[in-house]
């Protein structure tokens, strides 16, 4: 398919300013389209910093759907690079994680340093001195990192990741300081697939409608001290609107700044915990440590594929228009104690691990919605809750109330800018 078919789908034919057509889920085109004009062009997470501690630490993941290699070379540089060998087109790397001084292609045994620098090829004499290993390296792409979080671009011409990232700083901030005076570490991710669009996913951790709805039985698992809390439809919550695509859900105001209002009461199902702490902790640095534990009072959603979501970070990677991944990454204190981060562990188990509650509902949800949206295409998805009591802050941000779907709308509006930005060339 050429992307310059007269027969590709119209995205702004497909979206309004409160409803959008069905096919944003379903149509093959529109999602080749997507990872073309979105995937390829904007800033993509691939990793957090402590996923990649020393020199020669790597992972293996996707900008959109090309496989890439984020490594640490001997300088402490991170590079992003293309995981395809220059040679034939294989991959160097099929591990998700480890340590190594090169990576060497399988198939004839070319190998590159941590940078993606062409240093080795076998039998090199057979090219008659026609190859230039300078000029084949893995191709690299941009990388810039805000806060221990690691994002690249295959588009050099593209904003700073900090101007990209705008209005979503500050919350970043707030959101690492779950760390409780520590930096913050990953400590394990389990990942599964669900058979529907990323969009799906995109939306739901903005969406706070759904959560006393989808995920009744969790709530019935808590003690009533954490049912209250969790009761956050019709409070003081809200949505806004951060620009380029992000959002913030704050579900629990008081839960914002992890280094405020530390005399509040210690909750009930951490006095075991803050007992432990107190051995080896003075009792201020104790409810910091508390309060961390129990993660941030909102969701970030940054465009297009992460989100801060609480206490972890949930990642999408689009695979096919109907199917998506989704990894849950666990994060915690680098250096913490011991028993805050096995709590936070138990914490993250509950619900979103493997066994957890979160997970298997919400992915139930999202099949429905794919499942129901191949009928009645000409029945549009609404995406007008708050829309009428939406407000403007003083920096321009739309706001609404928490269970309001003003984080969708800004990020359809992301998504319609940048599928039709070179329409009108």
């Amino acid at each position: 398919m050429s992307l310059s078919s007269p027969h590709l789908p119209d995205p702004a034919a497909l979206l309004d300013a409160d409803t959008a057509h069905s096919s944003v889920y379903n149509d093959p085109d529109l999602f080749e389209m997507e990872m073309d004009r979105i995937f390829m062009h904007t800033w993509v997470w691939v990793a957090h910093r402590s996923q990649l501690p020393e020199p020669g630490n790597f992972i293996t993941t996707y900008v959109g759907k090309h496989p890439v290699i984020v490594s640490r070379d001997r300088k402490g540089a991170v590079h992003v690079m293309l995981n395809r060998c220059r040679h034939r087109a294989a991959t160097v790397c099929e591990q998700a994680k480890g340590k190594t001084n090169s990576f060497v292609c399988p198939y004839h045994g070319w190998s590159y340093s941590l940078d993606g620098a062409l240093r080795g090829v076998p039998h090199q004499d057979g090219y008659d001195g026609l190859l230039d290993k300078a000029g084949l390296p893995l191709v690299a792409l941009r990388v810039e990192e805000y806060n221990g979080l690691i994002f690249a671009t295959f588009d050099e011409t593209i904003e700073p990741l900090a101007d990209f990232l705008g209005g979503a700083r500050k919350w970043i901030d707030l959101f690492m300081k779950q760390g409780g005076g520590w930096p913050v570490k990953t400590m394990g991710e389990h990942k599964f697939s669900f058979p529907g669009n990323w969009k799906i996913q995109l939306e739901n951790t903005t969406d706070a409608y759904h959560f006393p709805i989808v995920h009744r039985s969790f709530l019935e698992s808590v003690d009533e001290q954490t049912e209250d809390m969790l009761n956050f439809l019709g409070g003081e919550g809200y949505v806004e609107d951060l620009g380029n695509g992000h959002s913030v859900m704050v579900m629990i105001p008081e839960l914002v700044d992890l280094d405020a209002n530390l005399d509040e009461p210690i909750p009930e199902r951490f006095t075991e915990l803050a007992e432990e702490l107190s051995r080896d902790y003075p009792p201020e640095q104790v409810r910091k440590i508390v309060r961390a534990v129990g993660g941030s009072g909102f969701n970030l959603n940054l465009f297009p594929n992460l989100a801060c979501s609480m206490a972890f970070f949930r990642v999408l990677r689009p695979v096919a228009v109907e199917e998506t991944e989704i990894r849950h990454i666990a994060i915690g204190m680098d250096g913490g104690p011991v028993c805050a981060n096995e709590a936070r562990l138990r914490l993250h188990e509950h619900f979103q691990g493997p066994m957890g509650f979160g997970s298997p509902d919400d992915a139930e949800a999202w099949e429905r919605v794919q499942k129901g949206a191949r009928g009645g295409e000409d029945v549009r998805i609404l995406l007008n809750r708050g829309i009428g009591h939406e407000k403007k802050r003083e920096d321009g941000n739309l706001y609404s109330d928490v269970s309001a779907e003003t984080g969708m709308r800004a990020a359809y509006r992301m998504w319609l800018h940048m599928m039709t930005q070179g329409d009108a060339a």
